[in-house]
């Protein structure tokens, strides 16, 4: 398929679950998209489907208008723009980079400084749904930095979601939007589990209990979701556990660093950091209940 003029190419760097989604969903609406991950397979994936896979992230960068960063925290951000090999030495000014990882926002505010010290163009843009709303271009999209960078490239970000917030002119609120998120996603699982586990304690049916749940004043999105999993015993990883351990401990962060203190927040950090450290870091974060069960008793 020939690109049109408002489909320019554009890198993924990270094709992970939500990376590999949201190249997915660009490439069936006819944008050229360069992809590179650590893992070969993951390109391969993508190459099957028309992507061009890069071995660095300097090379998917090279010929990119812009520059989608889908890796997992900060360390790797810097790894892959400014390390070996990384995107920021390639580009040239006036390319964007999309920074969308859960990080905290002081990182996000130094990583977008020293890319637009080199006269590139960042938006702040976390991302939240989940993979199957990343494929089909329905996830949420939280968008911060400058507003002739926003409009300049909406057509990239109307593709990627159709849920676009446009949260302000500074980099950083995109970061503390999805943090204050993220805590309050964590606080509802962790809140799901523990009432699923006290419901099987006083010897009700599980999955009967979240049938009422969900269409009661108890419902959460999150909650339901990965309840539905943990009752059929289905833990195999859509989101790892460790990545509500890091958002939920850096939004505690960025809470204190703010002067705020809440009573719910650090306790559900805690059951993430808890759960990880008992050996299910590397399954679903649904396992939460899992650990309840064990170790609540």
């Amino acid at each position: 398929m020939t690109a049109s003029p408002e489909k320019f190419p554009v890198a993924v760097i990270g094709v992970g679950n939500m990376g590999g989604a949201m190249a997915t969903n660009l490439l069936a609406r006819g944008w050229p998209v360069h992809v590179c991950d650590v893992v070969p397979r993951r390109v391969r994936d993508l190459e099957s489907l028309g992507a061009l896979g890069c071995d660095s992230a300097s090379q998917a960068a090279i010929n990119s208008v812009a520059v989608i960063v889908c890796v997992v925290d900060a360390a790797e951000c810097e790894q892959v723009l400014f390390g070996p090999d990384g995107a920021a030495a390639v580009m040239q000014p006036g390319q964007l980079v999309l920074l969308c990882p859960t990080i905290a926002p002081e990182d996000t505010e130094s990583l977008a400084q020293r890319l637009a010290e080199r006269g590139l163009a960042v938006l702040d843009a976390p991302m939240s749904g989940g993979p199957a709303r990343a494929r089909d271009g329905s996830m949420s999209l939280m968008v911060a930095g400058a507003e002739d960078v926003y409009q300049r490239f909406a057509p990239l970000l109307t593709a990627l979601s159709s849920r676009v917030f446009r949260i302000s002119g500074r980099v950083g609120d995109g970061a503390r939007t999805k943090l204050v998120n993220n805590l309050l996603a964590g606080i509802n699982l962790v809140g799901a589990a523990e009432v699923l586990a006290m419901a099987r304690a006083m010897g009700l049916d599980a999955e009967r209990t979240l049938d009422v749940i969900e269409q009661s004043s108890g419902q959460s999105w999150i909650g339901a979701d990965r309840m539905r999993r943990a009752i059929a015993g289905d833990y195999a990883p859509r989101a790892h556990m460790t990545l509500l351990e890091k958002d939920t401990r850096l939004a505690v962060q960025a809470a204190a660093a703010a002067g705020f203190d809440g009573p719910l927040g650090a306790a559900a950090a805690a059951v993430f950091a808890h759960a990880s450290a008992a050996g299910l870091a590397e399954l679903d974060d649904a396992a939460v209940l899992q650990w309840l069960e064990d170790h609540r008793r």
